[in-house]
């Protein structure tokens, strides 16, 4: 359970309290900030892939595999990436996040 408990946290910790608007924002490629960007501003990819990594990293930290958190932070992606494209809900989105994180657990405690 310290596992579960650890990954939940870590979740909502990058979810919520990590990721600003801006982020939030940005990682969808249908929602520009700033029409046009400046110069320099990171395009939605880089959004994404930046708060994707966040949780890819808080889980490899958790489990202490780097192949974990990189799973995380490639299925991270890909959900967030169906949730701006509106293919999911932010609940589906959400249970989906979760779902992941159940089976890490499931996995992991297995062996």
């Amino acid at each position: 359970m310290d596992l579960a408990f650890a990954l939940l946290v870590a979740h909502y910790v990058c979810d919520f309290v990590l990721q600003p608007e801006a982020m939030g924002r940005g990682k969808s490629r249908r929602n520009q900030l700033r029409t046009p960007p400046p110069a320099g501003f990171p395009p939605w990819h880089t959004w994404l892939a930046a708060h994707s990594m966040t949780h890819g990293g808080a889980v490899f930290l958790a489990t202490g595999l780097w192949y974990v958190g990189f799973a995380e932070s490639v299925l991270h992606a890909v959900i967030d990436h169906l949730k701006c494209e509106g293919k999911l809900t932010f609940g589906q989105d959400q249970a989906a996040h979760l779902a992941c994180k159940a089976v890490y657990v499931m996995t992991l405690t297995a062996w």
